[in-house]
């Protein structure tokens, strides 16, 4: 049974930051490219961030660049979100993906998705 489980969600002021880790098992974890998506209320679920399987590619939605850092360790299986700089526009439930990445910034290139962590930025 594959489980993705993030955890690292909170209150935050605006200009502050947080670090979201995503601990996967049941799946080989190198073989999927792991992304971040994030869902306010009201709106889609939108593409935040992602890496490659061997981590040499990352791709940066433009709302989040210089600002937000992906990364991930396959020997522990973990992916992270460092966010830096945070905005109340940040505000969202902050969701682990893994899949093959096809397309890599839609919820279509995804199969397994974590439960979610809540990220609340205040004035």
């Amino acid at each position: 049974q594959v489980q993705l489980v993030e955890s690292g969600g909170g209150l935050v002021q605006a200009g502050g930051s947080l670090r979201l880790s995503c601990a996967a098992s049941g799946l080989t974890f190198s073989g999927y490219i792991m992304g971040w998506f994030r869902q306010a209320p009201g709106k889609e679920r939108e593409f935040v961030t992602a890496v490659a399987r061997n981590g040499g590619s990352i791709y940066v939605a433009d709302s989040v660049k210089g600002r937000f850092t992906i990364s991930r360790d396959n020997a522990k299986s973990t992916v992270w979100l460092q966010m830096n700089n945070l905005k109340p526009e940040d505000t969202a439930v902050y969701y682990c993906a893994a899949g093959v990445g096809v397309p890599v910034t839609t919820r279509n290139g995804y199969r397994y998705w974590g439960q979610g962590t809540q990220v609340t930025v205040s004035l």
